[in-house]
This record gives structure tokens, sequence and C-alpha cells, in this order.
């Protein structure tokens, strides 16, 4: 498994997703997501729930980067959040599982720390992601012992509202990557080559790619709002 993550180094991730109330919401359909990103020249996929990467196994050898999205009440982490979501992944397997590794507590009340040691012990030789918003969570998750530390949630949480990946030429992750000890990987809002090239010059082990690439209404919308 850790040879096949590897072969990541410098190179692009697709994340293949669609929620429940998107149009191509089907493990079918991101099955061909994956053949097709994988065909452009993709050396790994994001996915979303066990069924979803249990199709994308059976049609593409690449390694996966695993997560299950699901909402709970009152409780702003919703990527991975609770030992259920780990517990229905591991029935898969994929070669790296991805968590919100922002500083808000789980849906049961545990920090990120407690949950993570929990994970540690039950699954030691799993490779983990740490999905983080702010330079000081990444090096949390950093210290924690995550494998992987990504920007996954630069501007989507409270605490990095209106923050941009890009800005300054990638401070953030420059910061991260200049004080983590683990693999960084960029994500979120890298959204064209020129940007993909970028973050891997400034040492990103690997990028993701997601709505750009997969997600045809966002980039539909796109085209059609600069007709209006």
């Amino acid at each position: 498994m850790r040879n096949r993550v590897e072969a990541l180094r410098g190179k692009l991730i697709v994340s293949c997703q669609a929620l429940e109330n998107e149009p191509l919401h089907s493990s079918f359909i991101m099955g061909r997501m994956a053949a097709a990103a994988q065909e452009g020249g993709a050396a790994g996929i994001r996915a979303n729930t066990a069924e979803d990467i249990r199709e994308i196994q059976s049609t593409v050898d690449l390694p996966v980067i695993g997560i299950v999205k699901r909402d709970y009440p009152d409780c702003q982490v919703y990527i991975t959040p609770t030992m259920k979501e780990v517990e229905e992944l591991m029935e898969v397997k994929p070669d790296i599982i991805a968590l919100d590794a922002t500083g808000a507590l789980r849906p049961d009340g545990r920090s990120l720390d407690d949950f993570f040691t929990e994970l540690k012990r039950d699954y030691p030789d799993q490779l983990w992601m740490a999905d983080c918003s702010t330079v000081e969570e990444a090096m949390h998750a950093d210290a924690l012992g995550f494998d992987f530390i990504g920007t996954t949630m630069v501007g989507y949480t409270p605490q990095s509202r209106g923050d941009k990946i890009e800005a300054n030429d990638f401070d953030i992750l420059r910061a991260i990557i200049d004080k983590a000890r683990h693999r960084v990987i960029a994500e979120g809002n890298i959204n064209t080559p020129e940007k993909a090239r970028r973050v891997i010059d400034l040492g990103a082990f690997a990028v993701v790619v997601g709505s750009i690439i997969t997600r045809p209404q966002l980039i539909t919308r796109a085209f059609a709002r600069a007709l209006e």
C-alpha cells in the first residue's frame, strides 16, 4: 500500500464525488468518472462513501483517498466524523482515509486528539490524511502523527472564512510545507492547471483537484454566468 501511495508524489489526484442532491450521484457514474480521470493522467482518486470506492476500485487500479461525508445535528464536522464512517471505509480499505482535522468537536463531543488516538490504536497500519483549514490546525495534525496534511478546508470554516489557498502565492500552503514533518497534499480551489503546477513546485507531495474536473453543473454555471 505504501509503495502505491509513493507513486502519488508530484502527481494529480482527482476527486470524484457527487452528493445525493447532485445530478451525477451514482456509484456507477463515479466509477466511469474515475476511469476518465485515469485516462486523462490522474495518478489517484479521492472518493466519498464505501459504495463509490468499491465501484472505483473495480474500475481503476489507482490509489484512493477515501472519505464519508455525513451531516450530524449541531456539528460542523462532516468529513469522516465518527468511528462509524471509518468502519464503513475499512470495508473497502482505501489506501488513505481522510478526516476533518479542524478544531471543531465531533458529533459525540470528542476532540480530534481523542478520536485520532483511537484510530491509530485500532488501525495502526492505515494511512491517514488530515483535512485542515489553518496553519495552526495543520501543525496540530502534524504533531498528532497524521501521515498526510491537507489544505482541504481552507476557506470553508469559520476560523478560515475569507482565506484563499492561492493568496500571496499560496502563503498558507508554503507555511505548512515549511513547518510540517509529514507530507503535505494541496487541495481546495486548485482550479487551474497553473495552480496545480505551482503547488507541486512549492513542495506539495501531491495535488487534489475536484469540482473543476468532475462537477459539470458548476463548470457549466461559470460559462452561463459569463454570458448573462
